[in-house]
Order: C-alpha cells, then structure tokens, then sequence
C-alpha cells in the first residue's frame, strides 16, 4: 500500500511529494499457507491410496482363498463318486 504525504517546504513556490511503498507481509503468510495446505493434501493423497493399495490387496486375498476353497469342494465332489 501507497502512502502519500504531501510537505510543504515553500508554500507559494514549490510543492514536495514523498511517495513510500511498504509491504505488509501479506504475501509470505500467503505462500506459507498455500505450502501448508499442498502439503496436507499431498499427505492425504498418499494415505488415502495406501489404504486403498491394502484394501484391493485384501479383496485379492480373499478372493484367492474362495477359489481355494471352491477347488477343495470340487476335489472332494470327485472323490466322492
């Protein structure tokens, strides 16, 4: 933001203006909280799809040993006769 401050060093004849530009921070709160909030999604991002790896590798597994199971049946059907 612009300050402006007009002096007066000689009232009739001549005018001085002093323009200052300051910072007020704002930008660097700015970037640390977008830094914060990239990294708490990237965390989320990676734990949601852990969980999800271990979620379908557990699906897998179960789905293995039904098969398994169904074979031990149809082995036993067989031997049955």
């Amino acid at each position: 933001m612009s300050d402006y401050r007009n002096t007066d060093a000689e009232p009739a004849t001549h005018t001085t203006t002093v323009i200052e530009k300051g910072g007020s921070g704002g930008t660097v709160l700015i970037a640390i909280v977008l830094l914060l909030a990239v990294l708490i999604g990237g965390w989320y991002l990676y734990t949601t799809g852990n969980a999800k790896s271990s979620k379908d590798t557990a699906i897998a597994g179960a789905a293995d040993s039904v098969s398994h199971a169904a074979d031990k049946v149809g082995s036993a059907a067989d031997n049955s006769h």
